[in-house]
């Protein structure tokens, strides 16, 4: 498999630290909806394994690195932000502790600032950069795919934009809309390449492409092993946590959705509600649904900006794992399915999958709720019934007394200790 300038591509990057003993750095920037979930998944559940041969993914938590992105580049995110208050910098100081390779990954890293990268990069590689080889890692897909995918990301996140009025934005030359300058920023190749790799050499880009359609299953995690350094290396690669696609329909049925909660239902119950069980569990498994496509009118443009980028990753000389044509897209237009004016039947099917789901979970959560109610009822009467003891009573009334004095209060501080207990009662 050839780089882009011809040389022959790296088939593995190597595990540990560089032949000078210094320590090297992955950081993977995105784009989204190019497998990353996946890949953080296997990333995070085989941290152990990893860390066995050199490899360290830093994450106490799964979306650790989400909420270090989020602190970098200061982004409000339905009020995670707050949690992600300093990640990025102990995320940083776990990848300069390490002393062989360090897996850095999320997809909105791609949007970073000149400025966020320069801090990131500073950070993770130590002031002086001395002691750390870093390479860039970006995963890319075909326009052709990945407009209509941003959409439907777009709407699973809360957003009740037309397909149409989405397409609009997308294609306004002046890019000044919210939709605009993320889309662009997070998919932008060029773009993201000078932001991220303007102090980094051509051998140390690696751009892993998303295979085309009728690829074998396991291309993209093949192309991801050899960028990574993974190969040899046995995983778990079990897919627990990733972000799957919806039909047109579904897609539609979510949008309209979300016009009717989205002032009502707060983002922390509609990612594990919406996003998760109705999305992600339920409506993804639907089969027989047109897929989301690309307008079959935006098709030529969207192959044709394609095709200008692939021309400069050939110019700039960066290392290429997969194959470059991938990154045109289909040459025909995939079947068109207008989400904005779906098939009524498929979307009342649809939402009659999506209200049995939320049945379901709504029958549970009663269970669950009847329960803890038990749990106190029954513990409320194990305190009343203790209440009621002449020596309950008797040991209350001692303890008001010894409060009352500085010996007292000393005694009691020390059977306290003794008995490792600090309720008032003991």
């Amino acid at each position: 498999m050839a780089g882009a300038d011809g040389r022959p591509a790296t088939e593995t990057v190597p595990r540990g630290a560089t032949a000078t003993g210094r320590r090297r750095v992955l950081v993977h920037v995105g784009t989204p909806k190019t497998g990353t979930s996946h890949l953080q998944d296997v990333l995070f559940r085989n941290a152990d394994v990893l860390r066995e041969h050199g490899i360290s993914y830093p994450a106490e938590r799964f979306d650790a690195h989400f909420l270090a992105a989020l602190d970098l580049m200061k982004l409000t995110w339905g009020g995670l932000e707050l949690e992600a208050v300093g990640a990025w910098d102990r995320l940083a100081e776990q990848v300069r502790a390490w002393p062989g390779t360090s897996i850095v990954s999320h997809e909105i890293l791609a949007t970073a600032s000149r400025m966020q990268v320069d801090r990131a990069l500073t950070s993770l590689a130590g002031e002086d950069g001395a002691d750390a080889e870093v390479h860039l890692v970006l995963s890319v897909r075909d326009l052709v795919r990945q407009i209509p995918a941003e959409w439907q990301e777009n709407v699973k996140h809360r957003s009740t934009l037309t397909y149409a009025k989405f397409l609009e934005q997308v294609r306004d030359p002046g890019r000044d809309s919210r939709i605009g300058s993320w889309f662009w920023g997070v998919q932008e190749l060029p773009d993201i390449m000078n932001r991220w790799g303007a102090t980094l050499p051509p051998e140390r880009i690696h751009l892993v492409t998303v295979p085309a359609p009728g690829a074998p299953r396991d291309e993209l995690w093949s192309r991801f092993s050899r960028a990574f350094g993974l190969d040899g290396i046995d995983l778990d690669l079990t897919p627990e946590r990733a972000n799957p696609s919806l039909g047109a329909a579904e897609t539609a049925l979510v949008r309209r959705i979300n016009r009717q909660v989205v002032r009502t239902v707060e983002p922390g119950d509609y990612r594990p509600l919406v996003r998760e069980l109705l999305a992600h569990q339920t409506l993804s498994r639907r089969a027989g649904s047109p897929r989301l496509a690309l307008p079959p009118e935006l098709h030529t443009w969207a192959r044709d900006l394609s095709a200008t980028w692939v021309e400069e990753i050939e110019r700039r000389g960066y290392d290429v794992v997969g194959d470059l044509a991938d990154l045109l897209g289909p040459e025909q237009p995939l079947p068109w399915a207008d989400p904005d004016e779906p098939d009524e039947a498929l979307v009342a099917r649809a939402a009659v999958d999506a209200i049995s789901a939320l049945l379901v979970e709504g029958s549970r959560l009663r269970a669950v709720e009847a329960d803890l109610a038990a749990q106190l009822h029954d513990t409320r009467a194990a305190l009343e019934r203790s209440y009621l003891r002449p020596t309950y009573r008797l040991r209350e009334k001692l303890v008001r007394v010894m409060e009352g004095t500085r010996a007292g209060r000393g005694a009691l501080m020390v059977y306290r200790r003794a008995r490792g207990r600090s309720s008032l009662s003991a």
